[in-house]
């Protein structure tokens, strides 16, 4: 007699961690952003651009780092709460995705901006982007405007230039003119 088994004991165990697998995979963070590093310059906005997705409502944290400080930006749940740090308040706006909009850039804001993001179960994931601030140098400008004003200052000299010339070159032609054209003395009036 033919035994038919429809599962044995290695099929169910695959099974059952395959569907367990998908289950945590269905519940796991994920954090996609399309620019990690962004480059803006001082007292211009930036956008950092996230979509997060979790099993249930999760914990946003956002932190800056850099070679001289780190410190929280803000902490929020989507729907539920948003706590920005004193530094942070006025410049900072929180999105329920994950982003985070920081206005009016200064040079210290240059550096790695960590989101950290905590599902109610207590897993998290980090992602990071690199800032770099650039500064508008104001010294660039005053070269910009002085050779603004000794170029225009070329240009008035080249026109006076043209206009002398253009002088001469009339006055030259006139004495040429007087000269070719026969003088009235030597023409005598008879009398009648």
């Amino acid at each position: 007699m033919w035994q038919f088994r429809l599962w044995d004991v290695q099929d169910v165990a695959l099974f059952l961690s395959m569907a367990i697998y998908i289950c945590d995979l269905a519940g796991a963070i994920s954090i996609h952003s399309a620019q990690r590093s962004l480059t803006r310059s001082v007292q211009e906005d930036v956008f950092f651009s996230v979509d997060v997705s979790c099993g249930g409502i999760p914990t946003i944290e956002w932190n800056f780092m850099s070679g001289v400080v780190s410190r929280t930006i803000g902490t929020w749940q989507p729907g539920v709460y948003t706590n920005i740090t004193v530094d942070y308040s006025s410049r900072v706006q929180a999105y329920n995705n994950g982003s985070m909009g920081l206005s009016d850039l200064r040079l210290q804001d240059a550096g790695y901006y960590v989101i950290t993001v905590t599902e109610a179960t207590g897993s998290s994931k980090d992602s990071g982007f690199v800032l770099k601030v650039n500064e508008v140098l104001y010294e660039d400008l005053q070269y910009l405007s002085i050779s603004v004003v000794a170029l225009a200052a070329a240009a008035a000299l080249l026109m006076l230039i043209m206009w002398l010339l253009d002088k001469v070159y009339r006055r030259i032609v006139a004495w040429r003119r007087r000269r070719r054209m026969p003088e009235n003395n030597e023409t005598e009036l008879q009398p009648l």
